[in-house]
């Protein structure tokens, strides 16, 4: 969106055109008497950007904080805000190579898109003196900064750090109301949450008179990311992590994929199980996020979801029905199974970001761009990107500390709030750890929901976690694996919805297994546990 410029009083336009007159006469946006490095001219700068945002993300010109941050850096941004399909638009603008001077969103431009479209992207590491809050970072928490450097020493994309987040992104929910008003005691197997969402889908559980309307289990949809079916692994000892989006993880030193795992063939099968009994949602695979959450905060005090994921209870189910849903550990896969219950581990994901921001190499105003990254990273600034503006979302308490506010709207959720308010995570920023900053109420839910799963969060991170923010991979290998990647996903997701929705998953097994290795799973194992190793051996 095109954010209004700001009007002057005639005689400052005056002055402004005249001083154009006398200028350069390139086009680059600065005054002949540019000042020096990080500080504004007079005139604001043109800038191009595009954020890949959220759905429920205000538009960009209304977020105070992000206009005083524009107009701190001297320049004027016009937006171009991505929330669908950046995937496939992507590809057709890198294409073309005509791309705006700044990209904004998590890792909205990879390492893959680096060794693709070599030149189209700046590299940031000799700017860097341009932007003191960014050396700062790097300073004080030099895993950034490895995060951010390629294998050859070079910078092209500034990653995140946000602080505060917990070790897992998803918690297990269970409507406990339900339980009680059923006579149902909490599920610890899977046998058990079978015969639970059974008594759900059949005996009327939130009490409306309508037996048909319950929704036993849902989620996101599709395999993979954040609040999905796969953290079940955990309950054959599987320590996901990242948000396990393609499937690896590390078990004893060995680098390894669940999908062509055979415990993750006994997950399917049991989500097929549910499928046909009726007990998970019918538009699991169809309905989009907003959807999948407007479904679980129900109507008024009637909830309609049974058992799911997500990050804390208010945020996925609202606030005025969170109170009936408990946080629930791992479930056993088996009554008899006596191996560790393990849980997805995603500290590292959830507090870091890869490729946050990026610049163009073909910018004209690459000062000006590096003015406004150094604003970003700010830390006062930083706090307002992730949880909104001073004012309506943060609250300055006058003495060096602040705190994150309710929502001004106290029937929405503070999760919602934030995401509604700001960039939220997807923004670019570094929060510093002396910030001195009261979370609200819903961060503090988090921590207090995420005890049931203490005792599977004890993770070897030596040896059972897959470091994969602090990995680079050499141009060949980044191509590799993206490009294996994309075939193996197709083949997983297209046969996950299958076996979900129509069975077929144990006759149909070897034969995919085989497919995922032509696909090359193998061959990105190979080179997976290369980069592994090499990075244990210098820890």
């Amino acid at each position: 969106m095109r954010k209004k410029v700001t009007v002057f009083t005639s005689l400052v336009l005056i002055t402004a055109i005249l001083l154009a007159g006398c200028g350069s006469g390139g086009n680059s946006g600065e005054t002949a008497n540019a000042p020096g490095a990080g500080e504004p001219s007079g005139e604001k700068v043109k800038l191009t950007a595009i954020m890949t945002k959220h759905p429920l993300t205000k538009p960009l010109a209304e977020m105070e904080w992000l206009q005083q941050a524009e107009e701190a850096a001297g320049v004027d941004i016009e937006w171009q805000e991505i929330t669908s399909d950046w995937g496939q638009k992507k590809g057709t603008m890198l294409a073309s190579g005509d791309i705006p001077d700044l990209f904004i969103g998590p890792n909205v431009i990879t390492d893959a898109d680096f060794a693709q479209f070599q030149g189209l992207f700046q590299d940031l590491s000799a700017m860097l003196d341009q932007a003191p809050n960014v050396q700062a970072m790097f300073t004080d928490k030099p895993e950034t900064k490895l995060i951010a450097t390629q294998p050859d020493g070079k910078i092209y994309g500034l990653p995140k750090y946000q602080r505060f987040w917990p070790a897992a992104s998803a918690r297990q929910y269970i409507n406990k109301q339900w339980l009680d008003e059923l006579g149902l005691d909490m599920p610890t197997t899977w046998d058990e949450l079978y015969d639970v969402l059974m008594a759900f889908k059949e005996k009327d559980a939130n009490g409306n008179g309508d037996p048909n309307d319950e929704i036993p289990m849902d989620w996101p949809g599709g395999i993979g990311g954040y609040f999905n079916p796969a953290v079940l692994m955990g309950s054959m000892g599987v320590t996901l992590s990242d948000g396990n989006a393609e499937g690896y993880f590390v078990e004893d030193g060995q680098v390894k994929n669940f999908l062509i795992d055979e415990r993750y063939k006994t997950m399917v099968a049991f989500l097929g199980k549910l499928y046909k009994a009726g007990l998970i949602n019918k538009e699991v695979f169809t309905h989009d996020y907003t959807k999948f959450q407007s479904t679980a905060r129900g109507e008024g005090d009637t909830a309609k979801v049974g058992f799911t994921w997500g990050w804390v209870a208010s945020d996925r189910f609202g606030e005025q029905l969170a109170p009936q849903y408990a946080s629930m550990p791992p479930l056993k896969v088996s009554a008899d199974y006596t191996g560790k219950l393990a849980w997805t581990y995603d500290y590292y994901n959830l507090n870091y970001g890869v490729n946050h921001i990026v610049m163009s190499a073909k910018s004209k105003n690459k000062e000006a761009a590096m003015r406004f990254i150094n604003e970003l990273y700010d830390p006062k600034v930083g706090m307002q990107v992730l949880f909104g503006s001073l004012g309506p979302n943060i609250k300055d308490n006058g003495d060096g500390t602040y705190s994150v506010l309710p929502p001004a709207d106290p029937k929405m959720d503070p999760g919602t709030w934030k995401w509604t308010s700001t960039m939220a995570d997807h923004g670019a920023f570094y929060i510093s750890d002396d910030l001195q900053l009261t979370l609200g109420k819903d961060m503090q839910e988090v921590i207090g929901q995420s005890k049931p799963l203490e005792e599977a969060l004890q993770a070897d991170l030596a040896n059972d976690i897959f470091p994969a923010m602090f990995i680079k991979y050499s141009t060949m290998d980044n191509n590799t694996l993206s490009l294996n990647n994309t075939n193996i996903m197709n083949l997983a997701n297209s046969s996950f919805a299958k076996w979900v929705t129509k069975g077929g998953v144990e006759a149909e097994w070897d034969a995919y297994v085989k497919e995922a290795e032509k696909a090359g799973i193998t061959k990105n194992l190979e080179i997976m546990q290369k980069y592994y190793d090499e990075y244990k051996s210098k820890q």
